[in-house]
């Protein structure tokens, strides 16, 4: 709408009256509008776009009428502006009479592109509004003109700014001048780590670092849904505390990779055994080695090939130590399965025992045993209970007494604390035997109560008759023996202490100090000297 005034008569200088006897091509001579154009002089004031854009369409109109023949003065690459028309009464048209677009493939593509973030895929690259050049034409098509990226064009037109940027010196930008090849579709961008930021920035606006910490785990999982990630397979380091592991005889890959991973060394037993895929000349040697828990693959498997971390690992069995801790150390120790440990346990008839005998407990005699790779579970059971009865045999045990002495030295193995004090033990519970007293043991009732590494117990485990190891409410021995005797507990038991006593009771937990006594009264005063010292020591385990 601007173009049609007359910014000459605003801006030439003068008065009003000489401006009013300036001729203008729009008021010059009475004839048709063709004559005025070709016969009226031209002004010296310079002439408006829009009349000099008149003219020069008015010229091309009669040299085409003159030469029909002839080229168009026109180029074909440079738009022509339909003829000016002026305003009518009518109101203009507002932005709401634009139709509606009611269906995503409606929008201008332009639109779309600003609501989705992703250029169309057919939208061609074409010069942004472009700039008139210097001598107040269209910037369009010069030689060097630019595709509407911003830059200066050479000889001929400058390319106009970016999308909705100003044009250069000569009036408001026009539609730009040659334009690039239409480039390939920009690749989809992946909007999954701004809704993940999104949805973190969301938490802890609202809730603070508390909430935060309390959903960190629930959006760490939509971040590694989203992103396509996911928890890490493998420790990264060298590991933490040490463990001992063992390799078996004929153990391949799959058996070391499934070792590594029951003994906590690796993460994942798959991903050790794809590095071992990896590589070929990786031999292992059976045998125990040192090694840490929480180590990656890679460090894991550099430290089996280290003849550094080699050790002569054993299996230590300590004295009174029950066939649960026995197994434990089995498996941890020789590499052997949980499952392959209780099988083998369970199986008490493979080891040449005397009939009767439900349980390896007490069987197997506590000593170190070497650890052999090749070796079975079964074949270390059977050393175990070799090495017993060799003992028992040693101690003068007949066969038909082995049985009767296990129970009976696993009891005064549990009972006894210092070494002088294993006969007189013996001989106590051997003087009730033989007045027909119950034993009153707190060791086999708390083993009969699973729990093997005390033997301290309450009034209402004492009184439980359903417990039969329970040596209060049952008279003579337990059924079977409770812990594993060594040496010591067996030679008390063959040859116990001379002496009249029925009670014993330790009255100091460090020093293992015990009375012994006669006579119920006696042993009451030793019991309030056993109860005055746990005063003095509360916090004793």
């Amino acid at each position: 709408m601007a173009d049609d005034l007359d910014w000459n008569a605003i801006i030439a200088p003068g008065s009003d009256a000489e401006r009013r006897n300036t001729p203008s091509d729009r008021t010059a001579g009475t004839g048709d509008r063709d004559d005025a154009v070709r016969s009226t002089p031209q002004p010296d004031r310079p002439m408006s776009r829009r009349e000099a854009r008149a003219l020069e369409a008015e010229r091309a109109r009669r040299d085409a009428e003159a030469a029909p023949v002839a080229e168009p003065a026109v180029r074909e690459s440079e738009p022509v502006e339909p003829a000016v028309q002026r305003p009518s009464l009518e109101r203009p048209v507002s932005p709401a009479d634009a139709p509606v677009a009611r269906r995503p493939e409606e929008l201008h593509p332009e639109v779309a592109a600003l609501l989705t973030g992703e250029i169309p895929r057919d939208a061609p690259s074409t010069g942004g509004p472009g700039a008139n050049g210097p001598d107040g034409t269209d910037g369009t098509d010069g030689a060097g003109a630019t595709d509407g990226a911003g830059a200066t064009g050479g000889a001929g037109a400058t390319g106009g700014g970016g999308a909705g940027g100003r044009g250069g010196r000569g009036g408001r930008g026009g539609r730009g001048g040659a334009s690039r090849p239409p480039r390939g579709p920009k690749p989809k961008r992946r909007r999954g780590p701004l809704i993940a930021g999104i949805v973190i920035v969301a938490v802890v606006l609202a809730g603070g670092v508390g909430a935060y910490a309390f959903a960190a785990p629930k959006i760490q999982q939509v971040i590694s849904a989203i992103g396509g990630s996911k928890e890490p397979d493998d420790y990264s380091g060298t590991g933490t505390s040490k463990v001992t592991i063992t390799i078996k005889q004929g153990d391949i890959g799959e058996n070391v990779a499934a070792t590594l991973q029951r003994s906590g060394v690796v993460k994942d037993s798959k991903v050790f055994y794809k590095l071992l895929l990896a590589s070929p000349d990786v031999q292992f040697q059976p045998g125990s080695y040192a090694l840490k828990k929480q180590m990656s693959s890679k460090s894991a498997l550099a430290a089996l090939q280290d003849d550094k971390n080699r050790v002569q690992a054993s299996i230590v069995i300590p004295e009174g130590t029950a066939l649960a801790d026995i197994e434990a150390g089995m498996v941890s120790k020789a590499g052997l399965t949980k499952t392959e440990v209780a099988n083998a346990a369970k199986d008490v008839s493979a080891y040449g025992l005397p009939s009767g005998v439900t349980t390896l407990e007490g069987w197997l005699f506590p000593a170190t045993y070497p650890i052999n790779p090749g070796w079975t579970a079964k074949q270390y059971f059977q050393s175990m209970v070799d090495t017993m009865q060799e003992h028992l045999a040693a101690a003068g045990v007949k066969e038909a007494d082995q049985e009767h002495v296990i129970v009976f030295a696993s009891l005064v193995q549990k009972e006894a604390g210092l070494a002088a004090d294993y006969p007189k033990v013996a001989r106590v519970f051997q003087n009730r035997i033989d007045q027909g007293m119950r034993l009153q043991s707190d060791a086999t009732v708390a083993y009969g109560t699973g729990n093997t590494h005390t033997v301290t117990t309450t009034d209402a485990e004492r009184a439980d008759a359903s417990n039969e190891y329970n040596t209060y409410v049952h008279d003579g021995l337990p059924p079977a023996p409770i812990s594993n005797p060594g040496d010591i507990a067996i030679k008390a038991v063959t040859n116990p202490a001379a002496g009249k006593w029925l009670y014993f009771v330790t009255v100091d937990l460090e020093t293992g100090e015990t009375v012994f006594s006669d006579t119920y009264d006696q042993h009451l005063v030793a019991v309030k000297q056993f109860q005055a010292w746990l005063r003095a020591h509360p916090d004793y385990q």
